[in-house]
This record gives structure tokens, C-alpha cells and sequence, in this order.
């Protein structure tokens, strides 16, 4: 039995995925460990690729290859992990671990169950033009039917930008930091001592 073209390059790509998503996990360096996940991100694009969800493919390449993994590269790289004292704790927090992941699987396929199992209601169609053209359909849904949760989605973020910063910008004990309003305010007689006479002084100190 002979695989169409595109169902055999869907499988090549999923298993590269699976066995890449693994080695994110399982790979003892870091920096091997991101290289795997942006591995991971590539082949994803290729499968949406191949489901031609184009905007979505595109996205996945420009948002978390092309910013959020290189900004990972460069902690990672920047960063003296120590290793050792990071896996000395593994198996006592690996029980916890297992129950916080079974519980996000079975949320995800309670959430995910009723698309393999079937809708009862039917899926509205879109116009030849629009069906013909994902990123179109995608933009029509975003900013008709889920407008207020694209908005909230937004809102969210900001938030979240927000409050990085603000954790950023506090002070800290363990360095210094200008206080340019203290800076403006300063006068010369706060910080600068006029000497009227250095003859005197002079005298005064060998005496």
C-alpha cells in the first residue's frame, strides 16, 4: 500500500516532532535541549504547513523561533547553571511532577475529546473566497465571533508586560541605581566645599 506524498511527509514530520519533544526533556545541556525544542517548533510549522494553516505556520516560525527561543538561547548561554545542584532534587519533586502533568493531559482531553467524538451542532461555511484564503477565515473569526475574547487575550498580555517590568524596575539592596529626580535637585553647596585659604590650612596641620 502506497502513502500519498503528503501523508508521508506528515509522518516523517510527526515522528521527527515526537522524537525531537522527547530530547527537549531528556537532553542533559540545556543549550542541547533548546536547540531540540526549536527543532520541535520548526517540524510543528511543517505539519500546520501541511494542513495548510499557513498564518498559523508562519506564526509559530516568527514568534517562537525567530524571539522567544533565541531570547531562551541567550539566558541559557549567558547563564552559569549549575547543573548538578539543579537534577539533585529531580526524584523528590518527580511525584508531583507526574500528577501536575496527568492532570493537564486529562484536562486537555476532556477539552479535546468532543472534536474526535463529533459536534451536534453544524460548523457554519464560509464563502468560496474566504474559505479559499486560512488567513482571511482566521481574521474573520478573530474580529466578528471571538472579538471579546481577542480583546481579553490582549488585555491579558498588557498585564502581563506590565508587571515584568514593574518586577524589574524594583529596587534591589545588592546594586545601585540613579535617582534622577535627587540628581536634578542637587546644589553645589551640598556636594562642594570651597577651601577660602590653602596657606592657612597648611600652617594649621604643622602646628
Amino acid at each position: 500500500m502506497m502513502l500519498e506524498p503528503k501523508t508521508l511527509l506528515f509522518y516523517i514530520f510527526a515522528a521527527i516532532l515526537v522524537i525531537a519533544a522527547l530530547r527537549v526533556i531528556t537532553a542533559r545541556n540545556p543549550v542541547h535541549a533548546a536547540l531540540f525544542l526549536v527543532l520541535s517548533f520548526f517540524t510543528a510549522a511543517a505539519i500546520w504547513m501541511l494542513l495548510e494553516a499557513e498564518f498559523l505556520s508562519i506564526m509559530l516560525v516568527l514568534v517562537y523561533v525567530g524571539a522567544v527561543m533565541v531570547l531562551f538561547l541567550f539566558v541559557v548561554m549567558m547563564l552559569d547553571l549549575d547543573l548538578d545542584h539543579l537534577r539533585k532534587d529531580f526524584q523528590k519533586y518527580l511525584p508531583v511532577a507526574s500528577l501536575v502533568g496527568a492532570i493537564i493531559v486529562a484536562e486537555m482531553a476532556i477539552v479535546l475529546i468532543r472534536g474526535f467524538i463529533g459536534t451536534a451542532q453544524p460548523v457554519a461555511a464560509f464563502s468560496p473566497e474566504v474559505a479559499a484564503n486560512n488567513t482571511k477565515a482566521l481574521g474573520i473569526l478573530l474580529y466578528t465571533t471571538y472579538l471579546f475574547s481577542f480583546e481579553v487575550a490582549g488585555v491579558i498580555l498588557l498585564v502581563g508586560i506590565i508587571a515584568a517590568v514593574a518586577l524589574t524596575l524594583r529596587r534591589r539592596k545588592d546594586k545601585k541605581t540613579q535617582d534622577i529626580a535627587e540628581q536634578i535637585r542637587t546644589r553645589k553647596e551640598d556636594r562642594v566645599r570651597i577651601v577660602t585659604s590653602m596657606s592657612s590650612n597648611s600652617s594649621s596641620d604643622q602646628q
